[in-house]
């Protein structure tokens, strides 16, 4: 099987990883100066961001099976440019991506299929969304969010209404995440244990995966800005039974019914953004996509051929097919560079890569990196590593893990000491 990875960070490394895996895959692609995907795959001459280009390239290859990593090839409908050459795509359609793509209609979405969710309003302007937050409807803290994609740094919880004020001057008036800060979300914040519940889905048929928890804020117990994710942990364990099962019937199997309702049918993986709440789990958000850095603990427990996996979903047939996964835990750390989220510098040489990997059980998965003119490796991002540990126990793991982190060094790297404890 001829495969291309499309995407240049961890998630993608991951992603990699796990398909040089299988004994089904002969040859792997990728277009991305990712210094770790780099290694494990052979180079693809396209159009960075041109979806067509992408799909010319993998029908004229005779690629078998193209993964999409990111959101942003979804949303811009690299799922249907390679259905109509005829090549299969782990990934949903340009319609059903919308779940990501625009908040506002992933938020009528929940209302019209009855999912379970925060109060929200939609602001057109400025000036609603200051009326919004100084009216007194939704309390602080407030969640205010961009409608359009935002690399995982649209969401704003501001504590008072000075800070949400600001927020919405950032986000509407300044734009500084551009058009995707063109209307906004107003939302009840929402108090419990956050989870991430992910599911492979073809369209008729889904599969759940195991439970992993993302560490969103900046710094240790959970303070600082939102990030893309500094790290997150998977075990079992981490929902019973009967809290899972209301998540699958009241949040999954509506979610995934509504899009066949709604006409398209999702084909992918479906991760649904938890927050489990006194009065029971109710939708943050959805992603149409794995999550970052989700994937490096959650593909770390499968035992079975993830290529075989990823090309029955593709091809709608998942219900021939049954993943393993190890009762195993796992725990990832992200090494961030100085600054992140906010501004920082790249091209810092990283020493003590082939050290860390040598820890038992650990795998560095590459997120921002690159090579340098003198084949080193060195920072090409926010956020550089996943170190990723896999282990019987938590504790273990969450070791292992900062084992490996302790024998890595940049300049400005910058991580969370407690991914792992709550």
């Amino acid at each position: 099987m001829k495969v291309f990875v499309i995407g240049s960070g961890g998630r993608e490394h991951a992603l990699t990883w796990a398909l040089k895996q299988s004994p089904q895959v002969t040859q792997l692609f990728s277009a991305t100066s990712n210094a770790g995907i780099s290694r494990l795959t052979a180079g693809a001459e396209v159009t960075a961001g041109d979806v067509n280009s992408i799909a010319d390239f993998a029908a004229r290859e005779k690629i078998d099976l193209v993964v999409i990593g990111p959101e942003q090839p979804l949303v811009e409908g690299l799922a249907d440019a390679l259905a109509l050459r005829g090549v299969a795509a782990f990934g949903p359609t340009q319609a059903a991506a919308r779940l990501e793509g625009s908040k506002v209609f992933s938020k009528e979405f929940m209302a019209r299929h009855g999912v379970p969710t925060a109060r929200y309003v939609v602001v057109e302007t400025a000036e609603e969304a200051f009326q919004a937050v100084s009216d007194g409807s939704f309390g602080f803290p407030v969640v205010i969010k961009a409608d359009g994609l935002a690399a995982g740094k649209g969401v704003i919880i501001a504590g008072d209404e000075a800070e949400a004020r600001q927020g919405i001057q950032n986000l509407m008036v300044e734009r500084k995440l551009g058009e995707a800060g063109a209307r906004l979300l107003i939302e009840e914040a929402l108090i419990g244990r956050e989870v991430s519940y992910l599911v492979f889905s073809d369209g008729k048929d889904y599969a759940a995966m195991p439970v992993a928890q993302d560490h969103k804020r900046a710094f240790d117990g959970d303070r600082g800005p939102n990030t893309g994710g500094m790290g997150a942990f998977s075990t079992p364990g981490l929902l019973d039974a009967a809290l899972e099962t209301r998540i699958v019937r009241e949040i999954v199997e509506p979610s995934l019914a509504g899009a066949r309702a709604d006409g398209f049918p999702f084909r992918g993986v479906l991760y649904c953004g938890l927050m489990l709440t006194p009065d029971g789990p109710q939708a943050l958000e959805y992603n149409v996509r794995f999550g970052d850095p989700e994937t490096q603990a959650i593909l770390r427990r499968l035992d079975s051929d993830f290529a075989e996996l990823a090309f029955a979903v593709a091809r709608g047939e998942l219900g021939k097919t049954k993943p393993r996964w190890s009762e195993d835990v796992t725990t990832c750390v992200v090494l961030a560079s100085a600054g992140y989220p906010g501004n920082y510098a790249t091209g810092k040489t990283i020493h003590g890569l082939e050290e860390a990997a040598q820890v038992e059980s650990v795998v560095v998965f590459h997120a921002g990196t690159r090579f340098n003119a003198s084949g080193e490796v060195e920072t090409a991002g926010g956020r550089v590593l996943g170190v990723t540990a896999r282990a019987a126990n938590l504790n273990e793991a969450t070791a292992k893990a900062y084992e490996a982190v302790g024998k890595i060094q940049f300049e400005g790297m910058q991580h969370r000491r407690d991914i792992g404890v709550k």
